[in-house]
């Protein structure tokens, strides 16, 4: 059986109800088998652990592995010209009713196959590795037929067996309305939404189930439709909720008992409420916020004193957030959401495992935890919120997961 000790490090341990961060200070942590057995002080050490294999980090920093828990990274083609489209004054609503936006990312994605799918994703999968993530949330949406669904996440599913990262899918078939379905919906969420569903959860495929509830995509009616069958096989939900508007879906969301509900800029206080009595996750993305220069930032100190958790996550996509930076996420959510470091860092760790169902497992650093530690060459936690284009990755540990 396995067995590792690390020692000579501060331990941000972000178990809440402590110190700022969970701070262990002089920490060492334990590992037997993949699994946190002990953390503490070195000084209390205790003697049966003594003899495991050691290595001491010269006191870096050393922080739950970073979760990035909302992602759309398996697609074709890129919108560098919807980009620009964008500064010369056209709104992404405009563009997606001009034909742009998630419906020209379809085109590109349907002309891959699972291998070139695969392919297109690992750079983007390996930049956000390579800054300390070790769980990432991976969406379908981008192929709008049952088949192209089917391959978008048998893709994701690989790219957990190709790269030592924990992979969940989320099925996102309610994304956008392809071409063909145009102007008919319930058409569509018949022939594609709910039987591509049932063919994901056969074959093990969809570990949630979300949905783009916004007036250029789908209704609060259409959205319940998605949610009483994910409910009817068992699969919990999410939902991409008052981006552009307040239609409510982040309280139908909550109705569901969803894990989270996201972007949320335009949420009103019955939205809040609902959520948290609810227990569901507020998943901010400033990527989004800031790609499309939106001015109106979710109602973060609502969603503090309501006690609804906070995480914080890329969004990396073709089109609104090209961004596979979560070390970059983190500082935009100080920045633009105005998000303590501590809640960022926590919103990246803690409340993200939280919004996949994952908080027994991991985004804590705690005995009976995965030993899933990002270690970092810095002295402060907030320096990871604080720098910007700068990643001080020491040593990524995903035991469990290599």
């Amino acid at each position: 059986m396995s067995r590792r000790l690390y020692t000579g490090l501060r331990i941000a341990t972000m178990e809440p109800g402590g110190p700022p961060y969970g701070l262990v200070e002089d920490g060492a942590i334990a590992v037997e088998a993949g699994r946190i057995a002990w953390l503490g002080p070195r000084t209390a050490l205790p003697a049966d652990r003594a003899d495991a294999p050691a290595e001491d980090f010269a006191g870096r920093l050393a922080t739950p592995a970073l979760i990035d828990c909302h992602t759309h990274i398996v697609f074709g083609g890129d919108r560098a010209r919807e980009f620009e489209m964008r500064l010369q004054g056209a709104s992404y609503a405009a563009i997606a009713r001009a034909g742009g936006g998630i419906v020209s990312t379809v085109v590109a994605t349907r002309a891959l196959d699972e291998d070139g799918l695969v392919a297109a994703a690992l750079p983007r999968l390996d930049a956000m590795i390579a800054e300390g993530v070790a769980t990432v949330e991976i969406k379908s949406g981008y192929g709008l037929t049952v088949d192209d669904e089917l391959a978008m996440l048998r893709a994701a599913r690989r790219l957990g067996r190709e790269r030592p990262v924990r992979v969940k899918t989320s099925y996102l078939a309610a994304h956008a309305l392809p071409p063909e379905y145009r102007e008919r919906p319930d058409a569509y969420i018949d022939a594609v939404v709910l039987p591509g569903l049932e063919a994901a959860h056969r074959e093990g495929l969809v570990d949630a189930v979300d949905g783009f509830c916004e007036t250029i995509a789908f209704s609060p009616a259409e959205i319940d439709r998605v949610f009483a069958h994910a409910r009817a096989l068992g699969l919990p939900v999410k939902l991409h909720a008052e981006q552009l508007s307040n239609l409510g879906g982040a309280a139908l969301a909550a109705s569901y008992g969803a894990l989270s509900a996201d972007h949320l800029e335009y949420l009103d206080e019955a939205g809040v409420a609902a959520m948290a009595a609810a227990g569901s996750v507020a998943v901010l993305l400033p990527g989004a916020f800031y790609t499309l220069r939106e001015t109106q930032c979710p109602p973060v100190a609502a969603l503090r004193a309501a006690g609804v958790p906070m995480a914080v996550a890329t969004d990396c996509n073709p089109g609104s957030s090209p961004l596979a930076s979560p070390l970059l996420a983190l500082n935009m959510a100080a920045t633009l959401f105005r998000l303590t470091p501590e809640e960022a860092l926590a919103g990246a760790t803690r409340e993200a495992a939280r919004a996949l169902g994952l908080a027994q497992e991991t985004g804590t650093l705690a005995p009976g935890k995965r030993a899933e530690i990002a270690v970092w060459d810095v002295a402060e936690p907030a320096a990871l919120a604080y720098r910007i284009g700068f990643n001080p990755l020491h040593r990524r540990i995903a035991e469990g997961l290599a």
